[in-house]
């Protein structure tokens, strides 16, 4: 589905690392994935990763939260799919934003760790209607396997990034601000700053998939997570002192914040047998050192 809010890329105007039309066994369908879903039938699908959604920045979150709760549709229409066509495994995506928002308070924050949700005792409040989506997509995966026995496992990412991640999220935007004004004697970031994320790289999240995805059925959840925690400040200055100079840097309180702090607990993942390996300053130092060189337009 290629559409606003979606921040899908059409492989025809061009993907900032590669271009997946030179894999022969790669194919494209231009539509919004509930007509992909209405039209297509068969039972010959070993693997099938939901990623389908209404998604962006907290801007996106915060200002739209009835285009995200198309999410609860999108979703909906998919395990329908999954019922008719039985995919031997579904790889589903949910989001950190599902767990309660009163663990992620200033006054009181833990590392989140995944039967802190539970849909038999306490799910508690999720984040905006993105984290209410999300929470309704994992009970659907957890009744699709007891009502019909349908394979799945749900991943919970946090702040996951990459080099050719969207602008709409806080990684590329900050790393090319930071190159943007580089030599400045201050730099911004959104909300007070000093908001905290558990950012892991996308490498990592793939390779944490890869190697858990098979030893879940019943639509269980997984973190994918560093169990570090970072503010949008140290961000900032760790990136600006990789570009060379040493800035101050300020809060934007006009700007959505989202919650205080929202980190993963690691003892599930490393039980499963990952753990990350991309550090966060190497993350960043990459990435600069990408987009300062011309691998992708500074915005």
């Amino acid at each position: 589905c290629i559409a606003q809010y979606t921040g899908g890329i059409d492989p025809g105007k061009g993907w900032p690392l590669f271009d997946p039309r030179d894999y022969p066994n790669f194919h494209f369908y231009k539509e919004d994935c509930r007509t992909w879903f209405a039209r297509v039938t068969g039972d010959d699908f070993d693997y099938t990763f939901h990623l389908a959604a209404m998604v962006g920045g907290r801007l996106m979150i915060e200002n739209n939260p009835l285009a995200v709760a198309d999410d609860l549709a999108i979703d909906a229409a998919y395990w329908q799919w999954a019922k008719a066509a039985r995919p031997k495994k579904t790889v589903c995506f949910s989001s950190s934003a599902a767990y309660p928002v009163k663990l992620q308070r200033p006054d009181h924050y833990v590392l989140l760790k995944e039967d802190m949700i539970s849909f038999e005792d306490d799910i508690g409040m999720p984040d905006m209607s993105y984290g209410w989506a999300k929470l309704t997509c994992e009970y659907l995966a957890r009744l699709a396997y007891r009502k019909h026995g349908l394979r799945s496992v749900c991943y919970r990412p946090f702040s996951g990034y990459g080099v050719d991640q969207d602008d709409a999220y806080p990684f590329p935007s900050i790393c090319k601000r930071v190159l943007a004004h580089r030599g400045a004697e201050a730099l911004h970031v959104w909300g007070t700053g000093t908001q905290m994320r558990d950012f892991i790289h996308i490498e990592d999240c793939v390779d944490a998939v890869l190697t858990t995805m098979d030893q879940i059925d019943d639509g269980d959840a997984v973190n994918l997570s560093t169990g570090i925690l970072t503010s949008f400040i140290e961000f900032a200055r760790a990136a600006a002192e990789l570009a060379g100079y040493y800035p101050e840097v300020k809060g934007m309180p006009d700007k959505p914040a989202g919650v205080h702090a929202r980190g993963g607990d690691t003892t599930k993942q490393n039980e499963l047998g990952f753990q990350y390996k991309i550090g966060f300053r190497a993350g960043i130092e990459n990435a600069l050192n990408l987009y300062d060189c011309g691998g992708m337009p500074i915005q």
